[in-house]
């Protein structure tokens, strides 16, 4: 009986020491970005007949601990000033490849750019993500089955024609290189074609006139001019002749279109939209050779896309200019939007998608096993990993420039200290007062 004493207070010692062991780790963690806080989970012990027998004066052999179980509550997010800093809101972990090529999930978002361009923690281990390649201005996410180690190319973007057509080529490439959408003014007087017949260099010849910029394959910027006339309406009403030079100079053949026949746009009376059975040569079609572009880039093959004009009464403008050209371009910065799309910033004003971060669930995040480093390692107790794009299904979406702080309650802990404290006294005193009892026993003799 003595000695049960003496178990059950030591069961209560140990017991205590085992969650002020929880409660000082997590003290320690409180300012550990992604760390989620533990709690000691306890049980009573009884001692069983041999027969399997239960007695109605049984008496508890103390405690024992059976469980440290992790509370993955979300934790509050701070903002930083690195980009590539990521804090998840809701549910999900960060896949990281160790340098040891295992596979860990995390909830710490700092990130950084290694010399090679990956994607890193502080231990040097790569994130894990869809890389994508870009063809031809496309982007389509690969490994949408297996994560790879999300690279960001240090190396910058090369220059890409308008159109990106080929000289050689039967047809203008398909969709709208080079868009204008803009405005002539109804009522504008139509110049006269024979006291003033059309010249890029008279004013009078033309009632409107404006220009955009496209490149060649080498990135060099070439100017595209185009001059609107408008039509006599008591002849061809609703009509204007274009008229379009490059870099200020008419083109004549091999080049087209001759600078010197106008195509022609039509609007429709009732309303001033554009009109394709009064149209002839839209969208123009151009090709400018080696020579005329004198900068030693191939040919140029592109459309202008005059469908977006209207004809009203009022001022002649263009509202919008598009065109899918640049020219060469180094990397400048990186983003991460909420959907995990990495996203990289180049000097020429070009945006490209590089990669998509991915997210891992797990149906029992309290099976994993805590590597240390805020790392977890899947287990038979979490189930398998399930692996998505933030936002979808049960992921939780990601916060670029920020930071998910550790979970801890810093006033519930103290106060959790001092109970175990108490505890811890209370079954000393325990065992101090079977050892008295044990003394007075000795004594009687």
């Amino acid at each position: 009986r003595f000695i049960m004493g003496f178990q059950q207070g030591l069961s209560g010692l140990g017991a205590s020491s085992r969650a002020l062991d929880v409660i000082s780790s997590n003290v320690a963690n409180s300012g550990t970005v992604g760390f989620k806080s533990s709690s000691a989970v306890f049980a009573d012990s009884f001692a069983s007949a041999m027969t399997g027998g239960v007695s109605n004066l049984q008496v508890g052999m103390g405690g024992n601990t059976l469980a440290i179980r992790q509370s993955f509550t979300q934790g509050a997010t701070t903002a930083t000033n690195n980009p590539l800093d990521m804090a998840i809101a809701g549910n999900g972990f960060f896949e990281v490849k160790r340098n040891n090529d295992s596979i860990a999930y995390s909830r710490n978002g700092q990130f950084d750019l290694d010399k090679d361009g990956y994607i890193v923690n502080s231990l040097g281990e790569r994130l894990q993500g869809y890389q994508t390649l870009n063809l031809d201005g496309s982007v389509s996410f690969l490994g949408s089955t297996t994560p790879r180690s999300i690279l960001v190319p240090p190396e910058g973007i090369s220059a890409k024609a308008t159109g990106g057509g080929d000289a050689n080529a039967d047809s203008i490439p398909d969709g709208d290189p080079l868009s204008i959408r803009g405005n002539l003014d109804a009522s504008a007087t139509a110049p006269d074609p024979v006291a003033t017949p059309f010249s890029s260099g008279d004013p009078n010849s033309y009632n409107y006139t404006t220009s955009a910029t496209v490149y060649d394959s080498l990135g060099k910027d070439h100017n595209v001019s185009m001059y609107f006339v408008k039509s006599d309406p008591a002849v061809t009403p609703n009509e204007w002749d274009v008229y379009v030079t490059f870099d200020g100079v008419d083109l004549l053949a091999p080049n087209t279109p001759d600078s010197t026949v106008p195509n022609r746009i039509g609007f429709r009376s009732s309303d001033g939209a554009f009109d394709a059975t009064l149209s002839t040569g839209i969208p123009i079609a151009m090709l400018v050779d080696t020579t005329t572009l004198g900068s030693g880039a191939a040919p140029l093959l592109f459309d202008i896309d005059l469908t977006g004009f209207t004809q009203h009464s009022s001022d002649s403008t263009v509202f919008e200019i598009s065109q899918d050209g640049s020219p060469p371009g180094e990397l400048a910065g990186v983003s991460v939007s909420s959907s995990g799309v990495v996203e990289g910033r180049y000097t020429n004003g070009e945006t490209r998608e590089l990669a998509q971060v991915v997210l891992v669930t797990f149906r029992n995040p309290n099976g994993l096993v805590s590597l240390g480093d805020n790392l977890w390692a899947e287990s038979g107790d979490s189930g398998q990993p399930v692996v998505g794009a933030p936002g979808a299904g049960l992921n939780g979406t990601i916060g670029s420039g920020r930071v998910e702080e550790s979970n801890v309650d810093m006033s519930a802990e103290l106060v959790n200290m001092i109970i175990q404290q108490r505890n811890y006294q209370a079954n000393a005193q325990s065992i101090k007062t079977q050892d008295q009892i044990l003394q007075t026993l000795i004594n009687l003799r």
